[in-house]
């Protein structure tokens, strides 16, 4: 499995790294642009991303609008209907809005709140069916 863990600060992404690793390979993006630049250049080598982890506060380019532009990608390179990423939005954030806009707005597959433990991430994968 190819995942993409989005997360601007350093200690989340070594400990998300550390638990996602054993189910496959892991990237790292620090902000939601560079999720995106990381999102294309996978698209465009033919071994696309099976899983995006999003944090939704990050600095150049927030999660929320970052998932957005990922979809809108995905339908321009015509990724077919039920073969998109599975996006998993990992945020301190529960607020109603942010959920809504998350689920609705960016097609989120999961929401999960920090702080984020192996459980929780193991849980979003089986229910993304990613992993039995």
């Amino acid at each position: 499995m190819r995942m993409l863990i989005v997360e601007d600060n350093p200690v989340n992404q070594k400990l998300m790294t550390k638990l996602l690793s054993e189910f496959g390979q892991c990237d790292v993006a620090q902000n939601g642009q560079e999720a995106i630049d990381l999102f294309t250049k996978a698209l465009d080598e033919n071994h696309p991303y099976d899983v995006v982890f999003m944090d939704i506060m990050m600095p150049v380019m927030d999660g929320q609008t970052s998932l957005k532009e990922i979809r809108n990608i995905e339908k321009q390179k015509n990724v077919p209907i039920g073969q998109e990423t599975k996006a998993i939005m990992t945020t301190a954030l529960s607020d109603t809005k942010n959920v809504t806009t998350a689920f609705f707005k960016g097609m989120a597959d999961s929401y999960l709140t920090k702080p984020i433990s192996r459980d929780k991430l193991i849980q979003a994968l089986k229910e993304a069916g990613l992993i039995n």
